[in-house]
């Protein structure tokens, strides 16, 4: 049986009911009971499907049609992205650029340089992966020029948290645009104008602040370099790695560029040239090309064999199937809340209280965020929340992006002993709780407000 051929008789009160159950049971699932994210999303997912009333017949394909639909716009970008960063990583890209960027600014400058690089590797490097990459370039730098380890430690973590939530092809915005019907090329131009102004107030200025006046020393941790044993000794030119970071932005803004004048009529967009430019710049083709070109630039032309590269991507996949796996998940519950009618009833109630949109957007994933801690899952589950309001709105381009950004903004607010970064950040600049919270927990709130305030600019001159 089809859910669209099923009718919801319950009313809005029971339902939005259901769904504040369906979230606290999920929050004790994994805040109390420390069930695993993905196998709570799961079971809370189909409780809440049976709760709502929808045909027991239709129950499995509700939730595999949310699961596989999210995947269908997680899953190659996670992958593909994480194999990039891996090669950069283990070629000694991360550190020959960071070198490069150290000498152009100078040491005072420091902090700017780490941060920079931070936000180059960031695009395609999750927020983990990638400080744990630059965790022995900052250790090395603070331990060199001196003044404490947050000083430049913090700019540099902010970067990864900044580009992680707000620009693709991290999971949760990507996530969100597919929820949202958001061009994800335009969600990258709008991203990185709010991401960089947002980092360059809220984890630079502050990151060097913070750091004059809590002075750390450096952890005696990860003083290797950052590549592993198999890495060359002779890394590849920083040109070169920022080329390659650069080659699949630029293949996506074509994209962009080329719907754009289509649409206003300047070119035939029927043209076979039209359509496969069009393909050859969609997100995910972009990636796989740049994957490649890596592949020859930063293993075989450098004298790596088949086998060490085949071994590099492959580990790059493993820690990674969590996130796609727990992403996809996050698209199920979005998904029951939508068959079930619940979505519609928040829209309803929504209207009734006249909150904005973008308002709204930000409150709810806000909300999420500090209740569980995983930004990525606050981002989906609101975004899934959300779309019924924003589907039946008629919003152009600009503003679907502005939204999938004012709910990265929201999901990134106020990480706290509930978030695993939260730790990592903790544990790896040997900070006591108080001073996480101090430092960490205040820059991730500021990311949000800041952020949101820029992508509420954004959705108003739109």
């Amino acid at each position: 049986m089809n859910t669209d051929e099923w009718t919801q008789t319950l009313g809005a009160g029971p339902l939005l009911g259901i769904a504040a159950a369906a979230v606290a049971v999920l929050l004790v699932l994994i805040i109390v009971l420390r069930i695993h994210a993905f196998l709570a999303l799961v079971t809370v997912s189909a409780a809440t499907a049976f709760a709502t009333g929808i045909p027991a017949d239709s129950i499995v394909d509700t939730l595999t049609d949310g699961f596989g639909s999210t995947l269908a716009d997680v899953a190659l970008l996670v992958g593909l992205g994480a194999m990039l960063g891996r090669l950069v990583e283990v070629s000694g890209g991360a550190q020959a650029l960071t070198d490069s960027l150290i000498r152009r600014f100078g040491e005072r400058r420091a902090p700017l340089a780490l941060g920079i690089a931070s936000l180059i590797f960031g695009f395609p490097i999750f927020f983990d992966a990638g400080l744990v990459v630059m965790l022995p370039i900052v250790f090395s730098v603070a331990r060199r020029l001196g003044g404490g380890v947050l000083r430049y430690g913090l700019p540099a973590a902010g970067a990864f948290s900044v580009m992680h939530v707000y620009v693709p092809p991290h999971p949760g915005p990507v996530a969100a645009s597919g929820l949202l019907g958001a061009e994800v090329g335009l969600v990258i131009a709008l991203g990185l104008l709010v991401a960089l102004p947002t980092w360059f107030l809220t984890s630079y200025l502050f990151g060097v602040w913070a750091g004059r006046r809590i002075v750390l020393p450096v952890p005696d941790l990860l003083t290797g370099g950052p590549q592993d044993d198999d890495a060359n000794g002779n890394p590849p030119r920083p040109g070169t790695v920022v080329a390659l970071l650069l080659l699949p932005l630029v293949m996506i803004f074509a994209d962009t560029g080329l719907n754009t004048a289509g649409s206003a009529g300047w070119v035939d967009e029927n043209a076979g040239w039209f359509q496969l430019a069009r393909a050859l710049g969609s997100t995910p083709i972009a990636l796989l090309v740049t994957v490649f070109v890596a592949l020859y630039v930063l293993g075989t032309r450098r004298g790596r064999g088949k086998d060490m590269l085949e071994k590099l991507v492959d580990s790059a996949l493993g820690p990674v199937c969590s996130i796609i796996l727990i992403t996809g998940a996050g698209g199920m519950f979005g998904g029951v809340l939508r068959a079930g009618g619940i979505g519609d009833a928040l829209s309803g109630a929504m209207s009734g209280i006249g909150l904005p949109v973008i308002v709204a957007a930000y409150l709810i994933a806000t909300v999420l965020r500090v209740a569980q801690g995983s930004a990525t899952v606050a981002l989906t589950t609101a975004a899934g929340l959300v779309q019924p309001l924003v589907l039946d709105a008629g919003f152009n381009a600009v503003e679907l992006a502005a939204l999938v950004l004012a709910l990265a903004a929201g999901s990134v607010t106020a990480g706290h002993v509930n978030d695993s970064g939260f730790w990592l950040v903790g544990r790896f600049f040997a900070m006591d709780v108080p001073t996480t919270l101090r430092t960490w927990t205040v820059m991730q709130t500021t990311i949000g407000l800041v952020g949101f305030a820029l992508s509420a600019v954004v959705f108003a001159i739109a």
